[in-house]
């Protein structure tokens, strides 16, 4: 009895005849990407320029569009001049700086140390900046102004992050962080370890948060009572000084900060493949923190540290990608809930005016459970 005969292999030559197909289907996926990526990005831009417009416009003080661009071509309109140019505009502006700040920082670090939790204002990093912030009230040294206040808290973000990062690689092996893994995750997310690097930033935020408080019971009542409400996350206090600083450092660190996001963009081929490529994710991966820790400190100089806007930009943004990570869209996100949440928090609770980090940390506390929930079960 013969065999039976066998499909014929397909010859070397029809091989080649389906490559441009393969790689048409996958340069119309990498452009549907594109797309969705610059239609997302359009429109939180346009949805942050009409949140800004609530705020300015609407609440319990209301400004019509005629008087508003009548004051800001300098016109003198009694009350309403001094409440939109020292109050409302402010606030507005001062919120979406600060926000973009702390979702681009966000988004550094998620990405960096590949783990859902991540996250600067988690890890110690704005408490960290809002104990040398307060420190130069105690000192009397805040007279400075705002420079001298975004300064300290830079250091004081900054030193936090060297903290979690001694402690949480203090007797690991694998090689220099710098240099990165050539196996494994690669870079500074194989280095340090999700764990690690989370107990460590968690143990750094509590110690901060208790000298915070310590520090805060030798000041006067005045100094005192500001620093309870700044601390807590409120825009209340923000002057254009503030903002002229938060606006210098974010031209800065912004495009810093978005060319090492996409310099990492190999590390999350895998390790090995990452260094094939040329890459170097540990390197990369402290700069990005580095940078991170310098947004978050910086926004929270102008605003206080406002809870949780790190951890709930880039999950958000993630979401709205489709999965691809954004640092622009993190950014956007970021500012879009901090100016929502500074109306809600001035205007949705009668008389009562909260801090804006209540709204925040109201908000930002069920995603963490939730995040914590969601990391457990896929470990």
């Amino acid at each position: 009895m013969s065999a039976p005969a066998r499909p014929a292999a397909p010859a070397p030559a029809d091989l080649p005849a389906a490559a441009p197909v393969a790689v048409a289907a996958v340069r119309s996926l990498q452009s549907g990407s594109r797309r969705r990526l610059l239609a997302v990005t359009c429109s939180l831009a346009v949805a942050l320029v009409l949140a800004m417009g609530v705020r300015v416009l609407l609440g319990a003080y209301t400004v019509t569009i005629p008087d508003f661009v009548a004051i800001l071509g300098g016109e003198t309109i009694p009350g309403a001049s001094f409440i939109v140019l020292q109050e409302k505009l402010p606030r507005a502006v001062a919120g979406a700086l600060a926000g973009a700040g702390f979702g681009a920082a966000g988004a550094l670090f998620r990405r960096t140390l590949r783990n859902p939790l991540a996250s600067p204002d988690i890890l110690g990093v704005t408490q960290g900046a809002a104990v040398a912030a307060v420190g130069m009230l105690v000192l009397d040294a805040g007279a400075g102004g705002g420079a001298v206040m975004a300064a300290a808290a830079l250091a004081g973000g900054l030193a936090a992050t060297a903290v979690v990062l001694g402690f949480s690689t203090a007797g690991r092996s694998g090689g220099r962080l710098g240099a990165g893994t050539p196996g494994g995750s690669g870079g500074l997310a194989g280095a340090l370890g999700g764990t690690a690097f989370i107990v460590a930033g968690i143990a750094v935020a509590t110690l901060c948060q208790a000298v915070l408080s310590g520090a805060m019971l030798s000041l006067n009542q005045h100094d005192l009572q500001s620093a309870a409400i700044w601390t807590a996350g409120s825009l209340n206090a923000v002057t254009w000084e503030r903002i002229a600083v938060l606006a210098v450092l974010l031209v800065v660190l912004l495009p810093a900060g978005g060319t090492l996001h996409a310099h990492l963009a190999p590390a999350d081929l895998g390790g090995e493949l990452a260094h094939g490529l040329g890459s170097r994710p540990g390197r990369t991966g402290l700069g990005a923190l580095a940078v991170g820790a310098l947004l978050a400190a910086a926004a929270t100089a102008a605003t206080g540290p406002l809870a949780f806007v790190a951890l709930l930009s880039t999950p958000v943004a993630r979401g709205l990608t489709g999965g691809r990570p954004s640092l622009p869209v993190a950014a956007l996100c970021g500012a879009v809930i901090v100016v929502v949440a500074d109306f809600l928090a001035a205007e949705a609770f009668g008389g009562a005016r909260l801090p804006t980090g209540v709204l925040t940390g109201a908000a930002g506390a069920p995603l963490m459970l939730w995040l914590l929930v969601r990391s457990g079960r896929r470990s």
